[in-house]
């Protein structure tokens, strides 16, 4: 069997939004890039395809009708699905952003966006996405030994951002300034090797707790 990668023609990408200004510019600029896009407007026709078909990658948009975004990444057992999911939202909201990280989703993209960014970002995740270990595959070993790299203080503070409240009330539990967090907070992102809030949340949560 050839060990050959597979082509981005190969590729289907799902789309699951309400909006169809926004089904029209990623499906533009999707398939540009050599993508094959299939697209719904609601979760339950996604729910219904998914059990039957496997996309490359599924956006899925985090605020629809009837069954949001969230409700489907549980409906789906989405840390079990072989696919990545990235979520769409028009908000980061910090606790969606946790709820959906620890659902199995493997990013966060925050509206509005550039299309062709969207498309970079998809790249990126089916590069790192292994379905045995949703997206960390050789990388665990390197995120179990950056965790030892953490002093005890940065590990008390990682431990309250994995459950998602702001760096002002980890101030406040912690008994140290807001600023304080975040220079701690940014020295766990730089050891962690994690490249913005949301990769932080998906390394913390996204893994077999190793803390």
């Amino acid at each position: 069997m050839s060990g050959a990668q597979p082509s981005e023609a190969t590729y289907e990408v799902f789309i699951v939004d309400d909006d169809p200004v926004v089904h029209e510019a990623l499906s533009a600029a999707f398939q540009r890039n050599g993508f094959r896009v299939t697209s719904f407007s609601d979760g339950n026709a996604f729910l219904a395809a998914a059990i039957q078909m496997e996309p490359a990658c599924v956006l899925l948009d985090v605020s629809m009708p009837v069954v949001s975004g969230l409700d489907v990444l549980k409906k789906l057992v989405a840390r079990h699905y072989p696919s990545p999911i990235v979520m769409l939202s028009g908000k980061r909201d910090v606790p969606i952003v946790v709820e959906a990280i620890k659902n199995g989703a493997l990013d966060f993209i925050e509206k509005p966006f550039d299309a062709d960014a969207v498309v970079t970002r998809v790249r990126e995740a089916l590069t790192v996405w292994t379905p045995e270990r949703g997206g960390a595959g050789a990388g665990v070993a390197r995120r179990i030994a950056a965790f030892d790299t953490l002093t005890a203080r940065e590990r008390i503070v990682l431990a309250e951002i994995a459950t998602g409240v702001s760096n002002k009330h980890i101030g406040r539990n912690l008994g140290i300034s807001r600023r304080t967090v975040e220079v701690h907070r940014a020295h766990i992102m730089e050891k962690l090797g994690a490249k913005n809030a949301v990769d932080l949340m998906r390394l913390v949560l996204g893994g077999d707790n190793d803390l």
